[in-house]
């Protein structure tokens, strides 16, 4: 008797895979709220979630009867299927606002609070000042408690105290003042001691730019919600360093890198190299100097000098190879170990626990720990002797790291590492004929051994060296497409780079720097070893063509590209691989659309307290001002503007800076040296630092110029005004732009006296649409008659958020409000995009792209 075919139980027909693939993508639908629901939602959903689980599993078997059909499986299948999704939206959404609910009290920003709490990791030490951790345990506020989040993330600067101290010491001050003195500077903290201090605080906030780095996304996941900096001024009691009850033993890992990290520059005199090894030993990124970084950026072995996930990933990957390879050699000895614990497993587990151990000195980042999470479930699963396939296997280590850290989804470190390991999966690397090798030879097509054609001694070395190889080509095709879409840039001499970097550094650097904690001359022979490797690395990097930009392409370039480079490194027949490269090519050809011939746009770049204004016509772009200098080795422009300007795909005509001030010039080395065909105008005569990189023209009123049907003119400052003693606001180059129906004005530093005379001069030249507030809305600059000869429907204000100055001051503000000027503030709008077709419309990024974890503050 032929019986009718029964559908298999849809519980069963939902694999693992599937099950994964659903949470990690309710988990990523839950990353795209822009507001978190009420606490209480998110709770219910996951109990909704479970009833329809477990619904789903009730009607697939009822009583143990099968469902009647395959279309009623596949529906109970697709409802399981669902409930997971929004378990893994729920579950999310709760961690969210559980830690949303410990946030600061918005009344505590800008006042100044006592705190006791304990420093709770190594510290961040530059020139001017030491960042660091604090754990509260208590904060006072005018004597009354207050609540504070659990850990703040905080400055301590030197500033305008040290040269009063210096000062103090040559005038020969007494002895009592000049300790006082002193002990307002910076002090030489270390993980595990007690503190009080007057600090003054502010919500986590940063920078909202296009395609620009999420600082608060990044603040958030480290678990701070709290930034700020010490008060150590002449009214302020100076910070103190209890004695008593300092949990000195509670942090001996934190208190061993602090330890190793100053016994390397102590021992390493050349400060990069020294730097270098810092970074690799005991996970202190900030200590690699930018050049370097810039070098490693070229030749794209970034991911080798810091401890981020794939290099962690690296790190074991490397490890276990050496492991499994010791392991089978000591068969040679004895045959136990091998008997007891077959190589592969030795050579993986032994990985996990170097990286383990690695991650733990390193500072325990949160990159690390969702590697160490990734690796675990993988090698946990290996060696329990599942043979899963690889995609599920893979789905299942992301679901994991989902659960614990659903953010990672944001951020690129977590696509680099999963997209590495997956495509080793995925092409089976190392993996085939591994029983052919430890045979001894070979087999051909037959099946049958065949005599080995290399000698036994060199088999193995040359069976590694070759796999290496692969493995590394393969990750490099892989990584190359994604490197583009996140990074907007690669490396086309990153896999020669990679070759001699990764075996150079993890197994003698590495290896080296680490053995250093116990025998510190080894540091020395490291410093040698990272001095050679930088050499061979700035020849290639000297290169023209070593790295390649691009602009930030849509969705569905993105995916095609990804899929593409996939195609490319898996083992298929040529003309898939052809395809692959087919799917690369809008990746790399994209072009963003650009604004109509006779029309223009206006960008201002959210950098805080400064100025920055791309403006772009139909074929061509001027840079308005590059923003401020935040440190020696940080500037809006390699912090900003740069990275905003290749995401764009920027190529800058003109670059015009205002006048001198640091807060408008501080990203102008950086911008011109990415944008070398870029002109220079300004009313900087004696700038060395400039000059060393370009000539400049002077501006001056009465230069213009037309692109694309929009005419540029210059109206300030005149002729005249140059060789007589000027403050530098006062000669701020002021740009007017127009297509004869819109027109644009900004107007830098200007201050009333110059406004003033622009407003008198005949014909009147400053009507306008849209108007960069002068001198960020200070109460020296936007005087009546000026607004009222520019008459503006939109003004802008770039000014940092809660900045020392007060910018824009309240009079200004209601100056504006009186005109019926609509004023937009980039501390509230992020990057602002004004556009001469929507003369009544400003486009702001927080807006625009708002997420439930960016501060949002209230006009």
């Amino acid at each position: 008797m032929n019986l009718p075919t029964v559908a298999p139980l849809p519980v069963r027909a939902v694999g693992t895979g599937q099950v994964c693939a659903a949470f990690v993508s309710g988990a990523a639908v839950q990353l795209q709220q822009p507001d978190l629901w009420p606490a209480g939602a998110y709770p219910g959903l996951m109990v909704v979630a479970l009833a329809m689980a477990w619904g789903a599993h009730r009607r697939a078997a009822p009583r143990g009867q099968r469902p009647n059909g395959r279309a009623a499986g596949a529906a109970l299948a697709g409802a399981l299927l669902l409930a997971v999704a929004l378990l893994g939206f729920g579950l999310t959404g709760w961690r969210g606002s559980a830690f949303d609910a410990s946030a600061m009290n918005p009344a505590l920003e800008g006042r100044d609070v006592v705190v006791t709490g304990t420093v709770l990791a190594m510290p961040q030490v530059s020139e001017d000042a030491v960042r660091f951790r604090l754990g509260i345990d208590s904060a006072r506020l005018d004597g009354q408690t207050v609540a504070l989040p659990p850990q703040l993330l905080l400055g301590w600067y030197a500033g305008f105290m040290g040269r009063e101290a210096k000062s103090a010491a040559d005038e020969g001050a007494d002895a009592a003042a000049l300790a006082l003195e002193l002990q307002r500077q910076p002090q030489p903290l270390r993980a595990g001691e007690r503190w009080q201090m007057t600090v003054r605080l502010k919500a986590p906030h940063g920078n909202s730019n296009p395609h620009g780095f999420d600082y608060e996304l990044w603040l958030w996941e480290q678990g701070i919600q709290a930034t700020g900096y010490v008060r150590a001024g002449p009214r302020d009691a100076p910070p103190l360093r209890l004695a008593a009850g300092s949990p000195y033993l509670g942090y001996p890992v934190e208190r061993a890198r602090q330890s190793v990290r100053e016994a390397i520059y102590a021992r390493v005199e050349n400060r990069q190299h020294a730097g270098v090894l810092a970074a690799l030993v005991v996970g202190d990124q900030n200590a690699i100097e930018r050049a370097d970084w810039d070098v490693f950026r070229a030749t794209g072995v970034s991911h080798l000098m810091s401890i981020s996930g794939l290099h962690i990933t690296m790190f074991a990957w490397v490890a276990s190879l050496l492991i499994a390879m010791l392991w089978r050699r000591s068969a040679k000895l004895t045959p136990r170990l091998c008997l007891a614990l077959p190589a592969p497993s030795a050579g993986a587990l032994g990985g996990l626990m170097l990286a383990l151990l690695y991650a733990l000195f390193s500072g325990w980042g949160v990159p690390a720990q969702r590697t160490i999470w990734m690796l675990a479930t993988l090698v946990l699963l290996r060696h329990s002797g599942r043979q899963w396939p690889w995609l599920q296997t893979w789905l299942l280590a992301m679901a994991v790291v989902v659960a614990l850290d659903p953010w990672a989804l944001m951020q690129a470190g977590f696509w680099l590492s999963f997209v590495a390991v997956g495509v080793l999966f995925a092409t089976n690397s190392g993996a085939t004929r591994e029983y052919q090798e430890s045979a001894g030879g070979q087999f051909n097509q037959n099946n049958s051994l065949r005599k080995p054609v290399v000698p036994g001694w060199l088999r193995r070395p040359l069976a590694g060296l070759a796999r290496s190889a692969r493995e590394q080509w393969v990750v490099t095709l892989a990584l190359t497409p994604l490197s583009l879409l996140l990074f907007n840039q690669a490396s086309l001499v990153g896999l020669l780079a990679n070759a001699a970097a990764i075996p150079w550094v993890t197994l003698l650097v590495t290896p080296l720097a680490m053995l250093g904690v116990l025998y510190a001359p080894l540091w020395d022979v490291a410093a040698w070893a990272i001095g050679l490797l930088a050499l061979f690395l700035n020849l290639l990097a000297d290169w023209p063509l070593a790295l390649i930009s691009v602009a930030a392409a849509p969705a569905w370039c993105a995916v095609a590209g990804v899929l593409g480079g996939g195609l490319i490194a898996m083992r298929l027949p040529l003309p898939w691989r052809a395809l692959g490269i087919a799917l690369l090519l809008p990746v790399l050809l994209w072009q963003p659309p650009r604004v109509a011939p006779g029309q223009f746009e206006l960008l201002a770049a959210d950098i805080g307290q400064g100025n920055a204004v791309l403006v772009r016509t139909a074929g061509h772009s001027l840079l308005y001002d590059t923003g401020p200098r935040f440190s020696r080795e940080s500037d809006a422009g390699n912090r900003v503007l740069v990275p905003l300007l290749r995401a764009l795909g920027e190529r800058i005509d003109l670059l015009v800076l205002s006048h001198r001030d640091s807060d408008h010039v501080g990203g102008a080395p950086a911008v011109l040296a990415m944008q070398p065909q870029a002109g220079l105008l300004s009313s900087i005569e004696d700038s060395h630092e400039l000059q060393s990189v370009r000539q400049s023209t002077r501006c001056t009123a009465g230069q213009r110029w037309a692109w694309d049907g929009v005419d540029f003119e210059v109206l300030h400052p005149a002729a005249a005004d140059y060789g007589t003693p000027q403050k530098p606001n006062t000669m701020s180059c002021v740009l007017r732009i127009s297509n004869a129906a819109q027109t644009a004005l900004l107007a830098g530093d200007l201050e009333a006296p110059q406004e003033l005379r622009l407003a008198a001069a005949e014909p009147p030249r400053l009507k306008a649409d849209f108007l960069l507030v002068p001198h960020h809305g200070s109460k020296t600059s936007s005087s009546a008659p000026f607004l009222d000869a520019v008459q503006p429907r939109l003004a802008l204000a770039q000014a940092g958020y809660r900045n020392r100055f007060g910018h824009p001051v309240a009079s200004v503000v209601a100056r504006y409000e009186q005109r019926g000027i609509r004023l937009a503030r980039s501390d509230q709008c992020g990057a602002a995009t004004w556009h001469s077709l929507r003369p009544d419309e400003i486009t702001c990024q927080r807006e625009a792209d708002r997420r439930y974890w960016r501060h949002r503050t209230t006009p």
